[in-house]
């Protein structure tokens, strides 16, 4: 039931219920808007002359703030982007995502497994190269834990080599507290701004909408390691708790810059505000 079904009981003729408005605040918290961006929507309600579904999504269009911009390009390639992102968030397959959506633009890339430490992914990312038929670069070493910077050197390096227009690579696989993820992500980031100036261009966050305010922990632990340029947010299509969309933009300051909504190459969206608005409280 979409979010506007919900509470417009408590607006009955447009006008607010003042004595009902608490209810909506627990309405709100439940679909994980978060404390902050709950009080400011039922302060604003509140204030409201009338009050509409139309009025609830510019509510929301608002706290989420401006439509996405699409992924940089250098002026010299290869642009690089960087996509952390705990297991379980889909960030290898955003990875593949990406790099389908470069490749329709018409151009060219290249894919890295950096993320060394969960078993399988370097396997994974690999087949997704094969299936989009770009070069793969992964751990240099076979039987052992290689360095994630490391990788992501070469995989630039490669870049440089063969003229590729985005190196796409995929690491921090894991969620450490305190040091220990900071050191392991700002390593990655100047490794790679070494052999490449000004990179990286682009460090995305994957993160998963179904678990809540816990996408929120793990938004602030990676932004206090690396400055991001953008949050991606997955499984969308598995969850009617849009709301940790709000509670995300609020916490860090990156913006959201792309959405996925199912399992397919085609299912991730440039982020748009209004439509995310409009699907959130009417559906």
């Amino acid at each position: 039931m979409g979010l506007w079904k919900q509470i417009s009981r408590f607006f009955g003729g447009g006008a607010v219920d003042y004595a009902k408005l608490e209810t909506v605040q627990r309405l709100l918290v439940e679909a994980d808007f978060g404390v902050a961006a709950t009080n400011e929507t039922i302060e604003r309600l509140s204030r409201a002359d009338r009050v509409d579904q139309a009025a609830l999504e510019r509510i929301v269009a608002d706290q989420l703030g401006p439509p996405a911009a699409p992924l940089a390009r250098a002026d010299e390639p290869p642009t690089v982007v960087l996509v952390f992102g705990v297991n379980g968030t889909g960030k290898t397959t955003t990875v593949a995502k990406l790099a389908h959506q470069l490749l329709a633009q018409g151009r060219s890339v290249l894919l890295a497994a950096a993320d060394t430490f969960r078993a399988g992914a370097t396997d994974q990312l690999e087949v997704w190269a094969g299936r989009l038929n770009v070069p793969f670069v992964g751990a240099a070493t076979k039987g052992g834990k290689a360095d994630p910077a490391a990788v992501a050197f070469d995989a630039v390096d490669a870049g440089l080599a063969r003229g590729i227009g985005t190196v796409l690579v995929d690491t921090a696989g894991r969620l450490h507290t305190g040091e220990r993820l900071r050191e392991e992500v700002k390593k990655v980031v100047r490794v790679v701004g070494r052999r490449r100036n000004g990179a990286p261009h682009e460090s995305l966050l994957v993160l998963d909408a179904t678990i809540g305010q816990n996408a929120v922990h793990q938004a602030r632990e990676f932004s206090a390691a690396v400055p991001l340029t953008g949050l991606v947010i997955t499984k969308l299509d598995g969850t009617a708790k849009g709301g940790s969309v709000i509670a995300l933009r609020r916490a860090v300051p990156a913006p959201i810059r792309f959405l996925g909504t199912g399992e397919t190459l085609e299912d991730l969206e440039l982020f748009d505000p209004a439509k995310f608005a409009r699907r959130l409280v009417s559906d």
